[in-house]
């Protein structure tokens, strides 16, 4: 048994931990990193990266087989070999794993221990077998895995989740989706769009992060355009039937239905990985899902010398977030007692559907309704959206009535992306609505729409609606 004294132990080394451990390490801090799954982070193994290539090859297909509306006839129909799809998917994501392992390869050898950890207490770690670790401050940057409810189980090998997608040789012929949110929209809209028969089932009535109703409608109508989603849907049951499963419910129209799919994503959520930490050795105090009750703006847990960053906290489980917290986490367990708060930047979420989602600042129920003005464009008739025939969608600013200052938005539309950097900006500046329209607008572009909400905002805080 190997024993070791350091200053600060990070546990995890995905995004957040790597962030966590470099910061420790700029603080003069004696530091080292613990893993005992693969190198590579979330990311760039199972999520941002391997996603945004299936949705690459999705938006290549859809491209293909949509020119007729703007004159361009393919000779033929579109090919999709579903083999080379997924070559490209893998190779690609091999790639961006192979940055990440790089910088960990730059990471010296006696700084990093592999196997799990597990608390011995506050201050001690024991790695699997074979060290024994003390620390004066610890970081649990654990991340976070799909969480699959009970009742999935029964479902065998026909039962996958975002990280077996990405592991598929072929392209099956069906897939029934549980769970309309990021992870189901961007995988259930890829696949559709490769040729896969899909069905999106959810229980909530949510359509990915959107809490607006209006721009919750139109995404669901523009979704369904495509494919089948449902976010309340009335699942009856389902049953494994050796190379397929059987699903039963009672879709949209109220009429009972039984379909047939190869298998089932369920997208239904994610876990904090924490199970085999020991963490009531700890002493700490720890909420129902196991995680040490912490400071959202210091990470600390209590007084105490642990801190807890990524996405096993689930403040927001976004890589950027993830890599902010695991350096304020870094820099915290090399400095403390002295800790400082976090300066978060504004929120920000997008999803890479078709069209695109994004939330930015506030959501619409975090608003007082009697406190703010919306302003709305529809992108139906918006000039570049229809001239590109991407005229789908809806965006609410939102604005405080008294001041009108911009506070938040929500979209579902053409290149929400790059709108949502813009409209994040302006919330992280605190600027009015009068003050963003006295920016720039260029013509023609997308962000004409905005400026078509803003005013629509504007117009409303001087009661003329």
């Amino acid at each position: 048994m190997h024993t070791l004294t350091v200053d600060v132990a990070v546990i995890g080394a995905g995004t957040a931990g790597l962030a966590a451990y470099r910061a420790a390490v700029a603080q003069g801090a004696r530091s080292v990193v613990i893993e005992g799954g693969p190198y590579g982070t979330t990311c760039a193994r199972v999520g941002c990266m391997p996603s945004k290539l299936l949705i690459a090859a999705a938006e290549a297909a859809h491209s293909a087989q949509h020119g007729a509306a703007f004159g361009v006839h393919i000779d033929g129909r579109v090919v999709i070999d579903g083999r080379e799809v997924m070559t490209r998917v893998k190779s690609e994501r091999d790639r961006f794993v192979g940055f990440v392992l790089d910088g960990v390869a730059s990471i010296p050898e006696e700084d990093k221990l592999v196997g799990y950890a597990r608390f011995i207490d506050k201050n001690t770690l024991q790695i699997d077998d074979h060290t024994r670790v003390h620390a004066r401050s610890i970081v649990i940057a654990t991340g976070s895995s799909p969480a699959v409810a009970p009742s999935f189980q029964a479902l065998g090998d026909r039962l996958v989740v975002n990280d077996d997608i990405f592991e598929w040789d072929d392209l099956p012929a069906s897939v029934a989706v549980f769970g309309p949110g990021v992870i189901g929209l961007e995988l259930g809209q890829a696949l559709a769009r490769l040729g896969v028969r899909v069905r999106v089932f959810g229980a909530s009535g949510r359509v990915g992060p959107l809490t607006d109703p209006a721009v919750r409608a139109s995404a669901l109508e523009a979704f369904n355009q495509e494919f089948a989603l449902d976010p309340a849907a009335q699942v009856e049951a389902m049953q494994n039937e050796g190379d397929a499963v059987s699903v039963r419910f009672t879709d949209r129209n109220g009429l009972p239905r039984s379909e047939r799919f190869d298998y089932v994503l369920a997208a239904t959520g994610r876990r904090p990985n924490v199970a085999g930490l020991a963490l009531e050795n700890t002493g700490l105090s720890l909420d129902a899902r196991g995680v040490p009750l912490f400071d959202p703006a210091t990470l600390q847990c209590g007084t105490e010398p642990v801190f807890v960053a990524g996405d096993v906290n689930d403040v927001l489980p976004l890589l950027h977030e993830a890599a902010d917290e695991g350096r304020s986490a870094g820099r915290n367990a090399a400095c403390w007692p002295d800790v400082v708060p976090l300066t978060r930047t504004a929120a920000m979420a997008v999803v890479f559907s078709d069209p695109q989602i994004m939330l930015v600042g506030k959501h619409f129920t975090e608003l007082d309704p009697q406190s703010i003005v919306v302003g709305e464009v529809s992108f139906a008739n918006q000039g570049r959206s229809r001239v590109m025939l991407e005229n789908r969608g809806l965006l609410h600013v939102y604005a405080e009535r008294d001041g009108g200052r911009f506070v938040g938005a929500e979209m579902v539309g053409p290149r929400a992306e790059h709108l949502a950097h813009l409209l994040a900006w302006s919330v992280q500046q605190k600027l009015t609505i009068a003050q963003m329209l006295a920016m720039p607008f260029y013509h023609p572009v997308i962000e004409e729409g905005l400026r078509t909400a803003l005013r629509d905002a504007e117009t409303r805080l001087r009661g003329d609606d």
